[in-house]
């Protein structure tokens, strides 16, 4: 359920024209590239792609930087190869390459538990925090799933807070039984390097990475990239080719698992200090015996069997923050990035000494991958192969196949039903410990679900399920993109008392517990419930203390009560268990209704 926002601009075969002049001295000499600019104007065409950037390296220099389209469509900037994009997963590298770094001074053991390091981290269950080492972390095989809604729509600028939802956080495989992408885990290894250097991963970064390589531009915040004079705008295509503008996402907590942004230029270096063995400019920058192993099989993807229509492109493994694979007889190590807005390919060919870096500010794009083969097509000096048509035709046939899909579903839905409640009674706090909280409140007829990071409307679908659709403040409401419709759960008293989502393919639907959202109430009329109320011989007593209403039940601890509704409170921190005051006619206080899953007890006020 995700939004992109309207635009009207269409991309032409013109965008070529912006291609940028000023690119490396060898590039207008190396006939290798002849073609480029026409080939490139075919991909801004045929995938509706506001702009992108192109460098090559090769052995330890630079032989090709170009920037293709507009970083800015409105204003029409073009791009360049100094241009700024957010390269997103492309960072992983960078945060394992901080890892590898710290086992060179014998600070870390890549065969330890996490727990180690972080001696409060928790999986989920024992079996996990017994068995599972650094090293699954930096190759995605702990058992977890992407979990990846929970720092997404529920953000946070804390760290720390993240890493404490994992515990939380439900397996779908036993560890190392299967090869499933996580952020967390990069983000995890990021927290790892700010406790053991007591510096925050950025700086770790900027200082034993960024620096040494002359890559003063790249920084860590979609702030910083703003801020910057040749930055670039995020887009997406909306209806298979408008072109919408997209807001930066703040991902700066998750950022050691994707928050830098850079330009191909800067990312030339990063990549030439690979192709050279973790050398830049004679100087050891990553180590030398760190570089093999990351970008050796760690972990198997899948069985990366070859296609029949691409039999030359096989083998799919994954080594420490890098994708491995055969591409046409050569090996390729390279790994792609995606954030609102922008997509990214980093990649090299370590026989070949040869390496491609491809960013482009459109959101979830092919064109990243079809540049970067293009490119290696003509440095490796195979036999030519139309990979623009080749990808285009594949996108278009599985828009078919899931239009066809959609169009053979049948609904299940039961019609002419209604919720079992009224709609006020849905409204709340809903909150998951592997996620977090967001609010659930009726406006006018309707029920609305706001995240940190997202907002729903929730239309009603049958009985107690509602049907989620985005709200945001550009697009309104797009009912066209549907997903699962949510659950809302009864307790046994018959209150609203959880809901549940689907957000995580394999597991079931995650539950939110619901606590009733507090009104404000003044100390003076809180005042109004205190008192003493006798219940079967039992006295149960109210008081205001320090701004709150409090109730002593004789040997029980004492509860806060929380203001719910008119004179109805509940009971902090326990769910299900509420206090309704009734009043006379004068508005004095008379009852005291303790309403709990076993059912409600009235106690009368003394005199």
């Amino acid at each position: 359920m995700r939004k992109i926002l309207p635009a009207l601009l269409l991309i032409s075969i013109a965008f070529a024209a912006n291609a940028q002049k000023k690119a490396s001295p060898t590039a207008s000499l190396d006939k290798r590239f002849d073609g480029l600019d026409t080939a490139f104007a075919h991909v801004l065409k045929n995938w509706h792609a506001a702009g992108f950037a192109v460098a090559v390296v090769e052995k330890n220099k630079v032989v090709y930087a170009k920037g293709f389209g507009y970083r800015d469509v409105d204003n029409k900037l073009p791009v360049t190869a100094n241009t700024l994009f957010a390269i997103g997963s492309c960072t992983k590298a960078f945060t394992a390459s901080l890892l590898g770094m710290l086992r060179e001074d014998g600070k870390v053991d890549f065969n330890k538990p996490v727990s180690t390091y972080l001696p409060a981290f928790r999986f989920y269950n024992s079996n996990m925090n017994d068995n599972i080492i650094l090293k699954d972390l930096m190759c995605h095989r702990t058992g977890l799933p992407r979990h990846d809604l929970s720092w997404y729509y529920f953000t946070t600028k804390s760290r720390d807070s993240l890493v404490g939802r994992i515990q939380y956080m439900e397996p779908t495989f036993g560890v190392r039984e299967k090869w499933q992408y996580n952020n967390f885990m990069f983000l995890t290894q990021g927290v790892i390097v700010e406790k053991l250097s007591g510096k925050p991963w950025e700086d770790n970064v900027r200082e034993k990475i960024l620096q040494p390589l002359g890559m003063v531009r790249t920084n860590f915040s979609v702030d910083s990239l703003a801020a910057d004079k040749d930055a670039s705008i995020g887009y997406a295509v909306k209806k298979d080719s408008v072109i919408n503008k997209l807001d930066y996402y703040h991902i700066d907590a998750m950022g050691p698992a994707g928050s830098i942004n850079s330009s191909v230029t800067e990312m030339a270096n990063w990549v030439i200090t690979w192709v050279n063995g973790g050398k830049f400019n004679d100087k050891q920058i990553i180590p030398a015996s760190y570089v093999p192993e990351a970008t050796s099989p760690q972990m198997a993807m899948d069985g990366g069997m070859p296609a029949k229509d691409m039999p030359d492109v096989f083998f799919s493994s994954y080594g420490y923050g890098w994708m491995l694979a055969s591409y046409r007889g050569h090996y390729r190590v390279e790994h792609g990035g995606n954030i609102d807005g922008f997509s990214a390919s980093t990649s090299f060919f370590p026989t070949d000494s040869i390496g491609i870096i491809v960013l482009t500010n459109q959101n979830g794009s092919t064109v990243p991958g079809v540049v970067r083969n293009i490119v290696a097509d003509k440095m490796l000096g195979l036999k030519y192969f139309d990979w623009n048509t080749f990808q285009k035709s594949k996108a278009d046939s599985a828009k078919v196949a899931a239009k066809k899909a959609e169009a053979s579903q049948v609904s299940t839905r039961k019609l002419n039903t209604t919720p079992t409640h009224p709609l006020k009674d849905y409204e709340g706090i809903y909150s998951n410990k592997a996620y977090g909280s967001f609010t659930v409140s009726l406006d006018r007829d309707s029920l609305f679900a706001y995240f940190p990071h997202a907002a729903w409307w929730l239309m009603h679908y049958h009985y107690d399920m509602f049907e989620p659709f985005d709200k945001n403040i550009h697009d309104g409401i797009d009912t066209s993109d549907k997903s699962d419709p949510v659950q809302f759960n009864i307790s046994a008293a018959g209150d609203i008392e959880s809901l549940s989502i689907t957000l995580e393919g394999g597991l079931k639907p995650i539950v939110f517990d619901r606590a009733p959202k507090p009104t404000e109430v003044s100390k003076d009329e809180l005042q109004k419930y205190a008192g003493e109320f006798e219940l079967s011989g039992i006295t149960i007593t109210t008081k205001v203390k320090d701004g709150a209403l409090r109730m002593t039940v004789p040997g029980q601890p004492e509860y806060e009560l929380v203001p719910t509704d008119k004179d109805k409170f509940s009971l902090k921190g326990l769910s299900g268990f509420n206090v309704q005051f009734n009043l006379n006619d004068k508005g004095e206080v008379t009852e005291l209704l303790s309403i709990q899953p076993n059912g409600t007890f009235k106690a009368t006020k003394k005199k």
